[in-house]
């Protein structure tokens, strides 16, 4: 127990793949060569695709990454499932549908467990939908206006695939942002990390772009 949250990483999509360098330190943040992999996200999606795409790419950089299959709420509310991650020390969100991710983890023991987990120190990442969660409030995928988030971090809005999403998808959520509340548009390939002191930064191929009331704003905008 550190009595310190852990580092979080919010991925703009195409986790696993060649660019994603963030991974590595990563690793080296949580201490160890495990990663979970939590394909919640991908349920409809080949959830399987999701495991085996990340347990190729853990194995470049020496780690083992395992899925577990939190598929359903069922899954979610298992104690044994939610024993598995609160002893985690790096778990990781995979993309997909982060309607379908929000509502199985919402309130449920899993959940519980990643934040007990990440609140002792463990590393959390989430990629596309798995970024998207985290944060309250978050971008409704279906149109972009903000909607409920779960909340990990508060008082921000994320939207990944910075330059492959909708161009007035991406306005709309910037446009709709309450005021003073930062939203972060994340490229795929690329990271916007929390460390565990509380600051901001990024890393991976493209370029975060922070707004705030409509306007651009930089990394000192977002959330302690």
């Amino acid at each position: 127990m550190t009595g310190q949250n852990g580092t979080l990483a919010l991925v703009g999509g195409e986790e696993w793949t060649e660019g994603c360098s963030f991974d590595a330190e990563l690793l080296a943040a949580s201490g160890g060569d495990e990663v979970l992999i939590l394909p919640t996200a991908a349920a409809y999606e080949h959830p399987e695709k999701a495991v085996a795409a990340a347990e190729a790419w853990f194995a470049g950089l020496g780690a083992k990454a395992r899925g577990l299959a939190v598929l359903g709420r069922a899954d979610a509310e298992d104690g044994a499932n939610a024993e598995v991650v609160a002893s985690s020390r790096f778990v990781y969100l995979s993309g997909g549908s982060a309607m379908h991710l929000r509502s199985v983890l919402k309130s449920s023991k899993v959940w519980a467990a990643l934040l007990e987990a990440w609140r002792s120190g463990a590393v959390v990442a989430g990629s596309g939908a798995g970024a998207m969660v985290l944060t309250d409030p978050m971008v409704d995928p279906r149109g972009g206006a903000l909607t409920v988030g779960l909340g990990m971090v508060e008082m921000l809005a994320v939207v990944p695939h910075l330059g492959h999403e909708s161009a007035e998808k991406v306005h709309r959520s910037i446009a709709l942002a309450a005021p003073g509340l930062p939203v972060a548009g994340v490229p795929e390939r690329t990271a916007l990390i929390r460390d565990p002191d509380g600051s901001w930064r990024q890393a991976g191929q493209g370029q975060v772009q922070v707004f705030v009331s409509g306007k651009p704003a930089d990394f000192g905008a977002l959330p302690v």
